[in-house]
């Protein structure tokens, strides 16, 4: 039988790959990718040349079953998502589902995400946090906004430069408006940014300008901190 890895990429320098992820993504015999166009700038650098088909969450449902399948048969193959680890709010969990029910072996390299610099980056409490990836845009947006509002870990959300000032905003609802943000955008990219403060002063920051790029929200929910911020 053959084995599925999952291999985080970059999420901005293409410099943080592991040597161990470009050895396997060099081995194996097929790479399964989000968008097989941006995975080929990462493979043009390395000078990888493997074949690579396309899996995302348009299609993973009805690719699952078949990849699983070449797999059982002796393939080996590498799954990567645009940026980080696959599974982490990208396809990824589905196929994993799938060859441990079919008792196949599955191996996670570690590496990138998103969540850990965002986190390790906003001075906030890092020793139990929660991580809620996105927020739910319509249906249930509210029913977790409340439910969270009691959580005295640290949060942790990704969001889109188009919902970054409804999804501050709604924390400045639920949450207060004392409550401490950290906004890390574009991490390790060329025109990275980091944003601190009172989530009040970070809404006044970026209603100013036009925002762009992937986004971590980093929320400060311990109490002593925010009772020493007030």
């Amino acid at each position: 039988m053959g084995k599925l890895y999952v291999v985080p990429t970059p999420i901005g320098n293409l410099e943080d790959i592991t040597l161990r992820a470009l050895r396997i993504l060099k081995e194996v015999d097929l790479i399964l990718a989000e968008d097989t166009r941006t995975s080929s700038i990462l493979l043009k650098k390395y000078q990888i040349e493997k074949s690579m088909l396309s899996f995302h969450k348009f299609n993973e449902h009805q690719k699952v079953k078949e990849f699983t399948q070449w797999i059982s048969t002796g393939k080996n193959i590498a799954m990567i998502s645009d940026a980080g680890t696959p599974s982490i709010s990208d396809p990824g969990y589905l196929l994993v589902k799938s060859c441990l029910e079919e008792g196949l072996e599955v191996e996670c390299l570690p590496g990138p995400v998103a969540l850990i610099p965002a986190l390790v980056n906003s001075g906030f409490p890092s020793e139990r946090f929660c991580f809620e990836g996105f927020l739910p845009q319509k249906k249930g947006r509210q029913t977790r906004l409340t439910q969270l509002a009691s959580e005295t870990r640290t949060l942790i959300f990704y969001e889109s430069p188009f919902r970054l000032l409804k999804t501050l905003n709604d924390i400045k609802d639920y949450f207060g408006e004392n409550t401490q943000v950290c906004v890390c955008r574009e991490l390790t990219k060329l025109f990275e940014e980091k944003k601190r403060g009172t989530v009040v002063d970070v809404i006044h920051h970026f209603e100013s300008k036009t925002i762009k790029g992937e986004i971590v929200i980093v929320v400060n929910k311990s109490k002593e901190r925010i009772l020493q911020g007030e």
